[in-house]
């Protein structure tokens, strides 16, 4: 019998009494993995050859892990620092233990994250506590972690983590998600010759000189007459090629986008590192507010912002000391120049609202008009399933004569609709910079609880005065994450933002239009 150059060397290099892999058989016939990969499958289905798969996984430590291996988890030096410091006894300064446990930049934030997660302690208003039955040694996480840096080449397989009896799937799930260890599955596939194989070799085998592709040279000179073209086989595994893909994400923020501009608003723009000024001052808020410290927002060390208004900068500071109209009091608290200079990575789009509004993006406004952004903003915050240090705001306002919160409310009602959304929740709220002001709230396709989606309310004259704006203003900053959680059930936005999210969540999910 006549069979291809690359079966004739499978069948001679297959074993009838010994599995071998892929990668076994392409380096005894001395051919390409791929190669073989399509003549097994061939072969396979001839009779010859019996194909058995198996999938594997395998782990490997990165640069981090390596490091955290050899000096040891950051939650483990915070607690052995936080028992040397007494705090099994009664609260001790974090500061104080965190220098004492050596940590440095990002450990301090991985340390605190795990500390409590793990049960060694409590992180309350710069106090940490630490429990005395907590025992490092017990730390699965830190086995697994061991035990995988002990293997050779810092690569281990399920298989030898079970022999070795101290890598729980929980403790190397964790690993994975905090970026000290790689997972890798494959699919390992092993052949064996048949009793059909094994009595072909015995007769004998001739190679057959097959091409697989036809080429213009063949055709020129005719040679494609005399030739023997391979068999293709449709069955036989291809490459798994991805390609690029536009985030689910930025999918959502064109959707949005176009539903506003289709509901009459022209989009604004601005710079993301802005100065205090138009972050806060503008929206009234005083400036010994909480949200204003850098535990709520990020600090530039950067020159101070220069091209403010002057005579905009003196109306803001006016209404923050003396309050608009005959009845405005302002803040008793104090307002300085330095402090409104100052630059910032904004925490939210309201700061392009106040730079429009106030003229100086795109000169003195006439009612009616409609803007919306949907852009990042950054905060110091929590990271928790619906938290993010940096996430995207859906800003809008309307200005016109005579508007009320029904028109606010119906203009959301109209939005959400838009995304399959008609069971908006409004609840009364306190903001500094609008009143009256309440909160959205939709509940979640798959958990039934209600979520905060966004924040709204009709800018105060305190606002809108030192702007230079006579008529009401109505605004709003929505959530595009928890909009995105609403319309595909998602439980946690780092899915889909950030260094944890599901790439196969990604890569398979559309945004309808």
């Amino acid at each position: 019998m006549r069979l291809p150059e690359s079966q004739v060397a499978v069948l001679e290099a297959a074993d009838a009494t010994e599995e071998l892999t892929i990668d076994q058989v392409s380096e005894a016939a001395g051919v390409p993995p791929e190669t073989v990969t399509g003549a097994v499958f061939d072969l396979e289905d001839a009779g010859y050859l019996t194909v058995s798969t198996d999938e594997t996984v395998s782990y490997t430590v990165t640069d981090e892990g390596e490091t955290y291996a050899d000096d040891g988890l950051p939650e483990v030096r915070l607690y052995r620092a936080a028992l040397d410091a007494g705090a099994d006894d009664a609260p001790v300064s974090m500061g104080a233990v965190i220098g004492q446990a050596d940590l440095d930049g990002p450990e301090v934030d991985i340390a605190l994250a795990n500390y409590a997660r793990k049960g060694y302690g409590e992180v309350e208003s710069g106090q940490i506590t630490a429990d005395p039955d907590a025992d490092p040694a017990t730390d699965t996480e830190a086995a697994a972690l061991r035990a995988l840096v002990a293997e050779e080449g810092s690569r281990a397989s399920e298989e030898s983590l079970d022999d070795i009896d101290v890598a729980h799937e929980d403790a190397l799930d964790q690993l994975v998600r905090r970026g000290l260890v790689e997972r890798t599955e494959r699919t390992v596939r092993s052949v064996t010759l048949t009793d059909e194989g094994v009595t072909l070799l015995m007769e004998g085998v001739e190679v057959a000189e097959t091409v697989d592709r036809l080429t213009p040279e063949m055709l020129a000179s005719g040679e494609w007459e005399d030739v023997e073209f391979a068999a293709y086989n449709v069955e036989a595994d291809a490459p798994d090629h991805r390609g690029g893909k536009v985030h689910i994400l930025r999918q959502t923020a064109e959707r949005v986008k176009d539903t506003l501009v289709g509901m009459g608003f022209q989009e604004m723009d601005g710079p993301h590192a802005d100065s205090e000024f138009w972050i806060n001052d503008c929206l009234f808020m005083p400036q010994d507010h909480p949200a204003r410290t850098h535990w709520d927002q990020f600090a530039l060390d950067v020159p101070p912002m220069d091209d403010i208004p002057e005579d905009l900068l003196d109306s803001v500071r006016s209404a923050h000391l003396e309050g608009v109209g005959e009845d405005g009091d302002g803040y008793h608290s104090p307002w300085t120049e330095e402090v409104a200079r100052g630059v910032d990575l904004r925490g939210h789009t309201t700061s392009l609202s106040m730079r429009y509004l106030s003229g100086t993006e795109v000169g003195e406004l006439d009612p009616p008009e409609r803007f919306f952004s949907v852009e990042k903003v950054y905060r110091n915050d929590t990271l928790d399933p619906t938290h993010l240090l940096e996430f995207f705001q859906i800003e809008g306002w309307v200005m016109a004569e005579d508007l009320s919160v029904r028109d606010l409310m119906g203009t959301f009602e109209e939005f959400y609709q838009q995304f399959g959304i008609t069971d908006l929740q409004f609840k009364p709220h306190y903001n500094p910079y609008t009143e009256p002001s309440f909160e959205l709230f939709g509940t979640h396709p798959e958990t039934g609880e209600l979520i905060e989606i966004g924040n709204s309310g009709m800018f105060r004259e305190e606002v809108l005065r030192p702007l230079g704006v006579e008529c009401d203003v109505m605004a709003w900053g929505l959530a595009l994450e928890r909009l995105l959680m609403l319309m595909y059930g998602f439980d946690d936005i780092r899915d889909v933002h950030g260094t944890l999210c599901d790439l196969d969540l990604l890569r398979d999910t559309e945004v309808l239009h």
